[in-house]
């Protein structure tokens, strides 16, 4: 039976496969068992006689606690154990993968590739490759679905959420939303498409990208007039961006990372957490700019290290002037994992 269901899902990795159905097995055992233990003694021990005075047994302590204790042990700790460990092999994205960003909206699935390709109800990726997805609603709550996977995510307002998976098999897959999100959540669907990756490479070529998304960023960093506050000579006056993602900065009262969630907030509620030194200055862009667009901007902040040590730094003030040849590393806008 665990062949037969190994074979029938071939994108699953093989553990997380066998301990699905180690579980359906041992649970299913488990509760057929009981049920026909309670069904035989409630048929043994049936009263005959309206007077009858079934004989009064003592407590088996020794028999009871290794009935306990055994299948506790044994099984269902040892599968906790073992499912916690594949918990975080789910929750750590490999390092290699290549980052997909990923907006739902009432109904819609909307992907942007960090090459810059942009997709509706349709994701494209390489065969055995890992690929991590960055989710956010623009709406309501919506849930990322793709049954042959065995992935589903939770798709939240407000805050970015991430998933993962490595399909070994080229394909085409359905995607569902999985959380009830309105009149027409049912025509919320959409397609993985699983391809080889000199096909993926072709389709990356055509895709009709006008530049990566960090480039993107970048025309919008210019265009809001961030980069007359945010000069990359440390002489602005906002702070420098360069080196900023990923690191730990100083605000009022503690420590924040810079995630993308911090930078998000930083662009639609720049008051939230100010870091010190730094006066709130800045304007919110709330209902000014789009989630892609803000996805975009997160990138280009993300290409910019130069390796150089952080200074404390926030979102500040854009205002209208632009300047700066900005050093950039090497992003994946020449279509690439990063």
């Amino acid at each position: 039976m665990i062949f037969f269901a190994a074979a029938l899902i071939p994108q699953v990795r093989a553990e997380f496969q066998w301990f699905f159905w180690a579980m359906v097995i041992l649970c299913g055992t488990v509760a057929t068992g009981i049920a026909a233990f309670l069904i035989f003694c409630a048929w043994r021990f049936r009263r005959k006689d309206d007077n009858e005075l079934p004989p009064q047994n003592a407590m088996n302590i020794p028999a009871e606690i290794t009935w306990i204790l055994l299948p506790l042990l044994f099984f269902f700790i040892a599968m906790f154990a073992y499912g916690t460990k594949l918990y975080f092999d789910i929750e750590r994205p490999p390092a290699d993968a290549e980052d997909v960003y990923v907006v739902a909206k009432q109904w819609m699935w909307k992907a942007q590739h960090i090459g810059g390709e942009r997709e509706i109800n349709s994701l494209h990726v390489p065969a055995g490759r890992p690929v991590r997805l960055r989710m956010i609603s623009q709406d309501a709550i919506h849930s990322f679905f793709v049954p042959e996977f065995r992935i589903k995510q939770d798709v939240l307002p407000q805050r970015y959420t991430t998933i993962w998976f490595s399909a070994e098999h080229a394909g085409t897959y359905h995607l569902f939303c999985a959380e009830y999100c309105g009149t027409n959540h049912s025509h919320m669907t959409g397609w993985i498409y699983v391809m080889e990756p000199d096909a993926y490479q072709r389709w990356l070529q055509t895709g009709g990208a006008e530049g990566s998304l960090a480039s993107t960023g970048e025309k919008l960093f210019h265009q809001h007039g961030c980069s007359n506050c945010h000069q990359f000579n440390g002489h602005g006056r906002a702070p420098n961006l360069i080196g900023l993602y990923g690191q730990k900065v100083q605000i009022a009262g503690g420590y924040a990372l810079a995630d993308e969630d911090y930078i998000r907030e930083s662009i639609l509620n720049p008051n939230a957490k100010i870091v010190y030194g730094f006066q709130a200055i800045m304007p919110t862009y709330q209902g000014q700019i789009s989630e892609e667009d803000i996805i975009a901007l997160i990138a280009y902040i993300k290409s910019l290290d130069t390796g150089a040590p952080l200074q404390l730094t926030t979102l500040a003030a854009p205002v209208i002037e632009t300047n700066s040849a900005v050093p950039t590393k090497s992003h994946p806008a020449e279509r690439t994992t990063r």
